[in-house]
């Protein structure tokens, strides 16, 4: 199953993984590992497709007012330049192509919404005739679950999710109508810390959202630390990392983060990864109030803000994608009720490579290191909840606030 994800992952990944707030359509490329050219990058006949996701308009109803494909989102707006609007641009691109209907649905009461809310954006959205529900975000896990068990014949696709089983029952019986998907963040998360350490700087820092219990985020994080490590090591220095869930349960931009952050640059932090939705608005903000850096998360953030010198990528869209694309040819049976993870070896995590900012490590350096991370002669650790503490750090200084 790896060798079909991977080859059909390697044509959607020469897609834009986003558009930002203006309109974007310049593609942007999770590079080849075995491609390590230093000059401007080949233009093949692929990338030379453009996306304008805002151009493709945000609903469109059938001739009888119902949506085929329904977008339930995580917490956030939909155009939060990352994770919702990663998942928001597979959706549209796959549904404009292949003329579906389609409308994306907000749970109530926003970044307070419970399970009772995302249930019923489920319930309204299947009562009005999707047939398929791709819900981002593992928050949505027992709201799905109750609605997959109700709406047996409606296709539910779990973006950053897991298998869910039938009365909540774990290691039960799967339930086979809903597709989940996660990624090897630790990987993304790795290569930021690397490149970065490697780049120069030597004082960095880590926001997370969720409060320390999302899952995605706290891979991110625990892979970034990682990355930070062996590239401390390779230099014969010790980094210091300011590592914190503070300000960060809502996933939302907030003067007290802001003004954390603000507190980090002005004593020292260079650079600061901040992986968690809109909360990236404050890091933008501290940074530039404080001439420091970020980088952005899921998807390439840079224009979104000048301070963005790299972004952990993965490919939101393009997963979203896979599953549609099973559908699409009868193949349901190889994701529904199982886990697909995609990772590097499948091209689903990296760092973007056009508009490299990197001055001191290069896109070749890059390209070498994340061929070994996908041949498997780099492993990095997954586990968070074991793994990030300052003893198994040798040559990382980690302050969790």
């Amino acid at each position: 199953m790896k060798k079909s994800i991977a080859i059909f992952l390697s044509v959607f990944l020469l897609f834009s993984l986003a558009a930002c707030g203006e309109k974007d359509k310049t593609p942007t490329t999770l590079p080849s590992a075995s491609d390590t050219s230093t000059t401007k990058e080949t233009t093949t006949k692929h990338e030379k497709t453009e996306t304008d996701f805002d151009g493709i308009p945000d609903t469109m109803t059938s001739e009888n007012g119902t949506y085929t494909i329904a977008f339930v989102t995580d917490v956030g707006t939909l155009k939060d330049e990352s994770f919702n609007q990663g998942t928001w641009n597979g959706i549209k691109k796959f549904a404009s192509e292949n003329k579906q209907s389609y409308k994306y649905y907000q749970p109530a009461n926003g970044n307070q919404a419970t399970d009772e809310d995302r249930y019923e954006a489920m319930k309204t959205a299947a009562e009005a005739g999707a047939e398929i529900i791709v819900c981002a975000g593992f928050l949505q896990k027992d709201a799905l679950r109750r609605a997959a068990e109700e709406y047996k014949n409606v296709k539910f696709i779990f973006i950053d999710g897991t298998v869910l089983y039938e009365g909540g029952k774990e290691n039960g019986k799967p339930l086979t109508n809903v597709a989940a998907v996660d990624f090897r963040e630790e990987e993304s998360g790795y290569l930021a810390g690397y490149a970065a350490v490697m780049n120069g700087y030597k004082k960095l820092g880590f926001t997370g959202g969720g409060g320390g219990t999302n899952p995605p985020c706290s891979r991110f994080g625990y892979g970034y630390v990682q990355g930070i490590n062996d590239a401390a090591k390779e230099k014969n220095i010790t980094a210091d990392v300011n590592f914190s869930w503070e300000y960060g349960a809502s996933f939302s931009q907030s003067a007290e983060l802001q003004t954390m952050l603000s507190g980090w640059y002005a004593n020292g932090t260079e650079v600061i990864f901040c992986s968690g939705g809109s909360m990236c608005l404050s890091a933008f903000a501290a940074a530039s109030a404080n001439d420091g850096a970020v980088i952005g998360v899921d998807v390439d953030q840079s224009k979104k803000s000048d301070t963005v010198v790299t972004s952990a990528l993965k490919g939101i869209s393009q997963s979203v994608l896979y599953v549609l694309e099973k559908i699409k040819s009868n193949k349901w049976d190889d994701v529904g009720g199982k886990l697909t993870t995609l990772g590097a070896k499948e091209d689903a995590v990296g760092l973007p490579t056009e508009n490299w900012k990197l001055k001191n490590f290069s896109v070749e350096a890059y390209r070498k290191l994340l061929k070994k991370l996908k041949n498997g002669e780099i492993k990095v650790d997954r586990d968070y909840e074991k793994g990030l503490k300052d003893e198994n750090f040798s040559n990382v200084k980690l302050n969790i606030i």
